[in-house]
C-alpha cells in the first residue's frame, strides 16, 4: 500500500471536488432530521469545507501507510474543538445524542462518495477497507472528544450548582437573610425560591431522606446531610406524600414558614427533636406542627421550671409519694376538665379517691381562679420533667 503513493493525490483530488455536493447533501438530510445543524453547515460553509479537505487528504494517506487502525488519528487541535461543541451543546440545553447523530449522518454521506470514487479507481479491497475503517475511526474520535466536553461541562456545572446550593443552604438557616440575597444565590444554585419551606430534620447517617425527598412531585428539594428544605409542603396532597415518604426514617418535619424565616422553623424542628430523645414527643415522622403546644410550654424550661416551683409550691413541700400523686391527679384533672370519672378510669383509682386527693389539693391550691386553673394547666398538662423532682415524665400527654 505504501508502495502507491502517487494515486493519493488523485483520489484526494477528486474527493475534494465534491466537497460542496457533500456538505449541501448532508445539509438536506439535516435540515429534515436535525435542522439546527443544517444551518451550521450553511452559516459555516468555508470553514467547514476547509476542514473537510484537510480531513479527507489524511484519511487517504493514513489508509494508504496502512495505519488506520491505530489510536490519535484526530490532531490535538482536532480534539480540543470537539470538546468545545460537546461542552457548548450542554450550556446551550441541547441534546448531545443529537449531535452526535449529525456527525454520523456527515459521515454516512462522506463515505458513501469516497467510496464510489475508491471504487470507480478500483482501489485494491485492503486498501478500501483500510480507507472505511480510517473514516470510521476518526468520526468516532471525533464524537468521544465533543461526548467528553459535554461530560465536563456537565460535571464542572453539577459541582458549581453543588457549591452554591450549600452556600444557599447556610444562607436560608442563617439569622435573618434579605430576600435579595436568597435570590441573588438561589439563582447561582439553579434553585426556584418558594414563598414557603419547611425544613427536615434527618440522622447524619440517613442518605436516604434525600433520595425519597427528590420523589415529591414538583421540584426545589435543597440540603446535603441532616438538613433539608422542601419547598411548599402544604400544596394539596403534598403534606400526606411527605409524612408517607419520611415514615420510617427518624425524620423530623418543620412548620411550614416563610423562605426567609427558615432559621426560626429549624430552631422549633431541632427542639421537637430532643424533646422526642427525651420520651416526651412521638411521631413517625415527627411533626412540629402536631407539637406546637408542647414547643410552647418547653421553649424555655427554666421559665418552665420557674412557673412549676411558684404555683406547685404548697404541694411540693409534702413527702415524695404524697406530692406524686397528687400533681398526677392535678394534671389529670385539668385536662378533663373536673370530670372526675375521667381521672378516676385514667389513674386506675376509685373515683373517692379522686374525691380525696382534689379535697387536698383545694386546701392547698386556688383551683377556682380561671386564670389559676390555667397556669396551673401550663405547669402539669404537659409531658416534662416531674415537678416533684420524681425524675419521672409523661409522655402521653402532648
Amino acid at each position: 500500500m505504501a508502495d502507491e503513493p502517487p494515486t493519493v493525490p488523485r483520489l484526494v483530488s477528486e474527493v475534494v471536488g465534491r466537497l460542496p455536493s457533500v456538505l449541501e447533501e448532508v445539509a438536506g438530510q439535516l435540515a429534515t432530521q436535525h435542522p439546527g445543524y443544517a444551518g451550521f453547515v450553511d452559516a459555516e460553509f468555508r470553514n467547514v469545507l476547509a476542514g473537510a479537505e484537510a480531513f479527507t487528504e489524511r484519511v487517504f494517506r493514513v489508509a494508504a501507510e496502512g495505519h488506520h487502525s491505530r489510536s490519535g488519528f484526530v490532531t490535538d487541535g482536532e480534539r480540543a474543538l470537539f470538546m468545545t461543541i460537546g461542552r457548548e451543546h450542554y450550556h446551550q440545553h441541547r441534546d448531545i445524542d443529537a449531535l452526535l447523530a449529525a456527525y454520523r449522518i456527515g459521515a454516512a454521506v462522506a463515505w458513501r462518495h469516497i467510496a464510489d470514487v475508491a471504487l470507480r479507481h478500483r482501489l485494491p479491497s485492503t486498501r478500501f477497507a483500510g480507507l472505511a475503517a480510517a473514516v470510521f475511526a476518526a468520526v468516532e474520535e471525533l464524537s468521544a472528544a465533543s461526548r467528553q466536553g459535554y461530560v465536563a461541562a456537565e460535571d464542572e456545572r453539577r459541582q458549581s450548582v453543588r457549591r452554591h446550593r450549600q452556600e444557599l443552604l447556610e444562607l436560608l438557616l442563617s439569622e435573618g437573610p434579605s430576600r435579595a440575597a436568597i435570590d441573588a444565590v438561589a439563582a447561582r444554585a439553579d434553585w426556584p425560591v418558594p414563598e414557603r419551606a419547611a425544613v427536615v430534620l434527618a440522622h447524619d447517617a440517613d442518605a436516604g431522606v434525600l433520595e425519597r425527598l427528590d420523589a415529591l412531585d414538583g421540584h426545589g428539594v435543597l440540603g446535603d446531610g441532616p438538613v433539608v428544605v422542601v419547598p411548599e409542603p402544604d400544596r394539596p396532597g403534598r403534606s400526606e406524600h411527605l409524612r408517607a415518604l419520611l415514615h420510617g426514617r427518624g425524620a423530623v418535619l418543620g412548620s411550614t414558614v416563610p423562605v426567609d424565616r427558615l432559621r426560626t422553623g429549624l430552631e422549633l424542628a431541632r427542639l421537637a427533636a430532643r424533646l422526642r430523645d427525651r420520651g416526651l414527643l412521638t411521631g413517625d415522622p415527627l411533626v412540629v406542627d402536631d407539637h406546637l403546644d408542647a414547643l410552647i410550654v418547653h421553649r424555655d424550661e427554666q421559665l418552665l421550671e420557674a412557673l412549676r416551683t411558684r404555683l406547685l409550691a404548697p404541694v411540693l413541700e409534702l413527702p415524695g409519694s404524697s406530692a406524686e400523686r397528687l400533681v398526677e391527679t392535678l394534671g389529670s384533672w385539668l385536662l378533663h376538665l373536673g370530670n372526675g370519672r375521667a381521672v378516676a378510669e385514667e389513674l386506675h383509682v376509685h373515683p373517692q379517691t379522686v374525691r380525696y386527693r382534689l379535697g387536698r389539693l383545694r386546701e392547698l391550691l386556688d383551683l377556682d381562679t380561671p386564670r389559676h386553673r390555667a397556669a396551673l394547666l401550663l405547669a402539669v398538662g404537659w409531658p416534662g420533667v416531674d415537678p416533684t423532682g420524681g425524675g419521672g415524665t409523661d409522655a402521653g400527654r402532648s
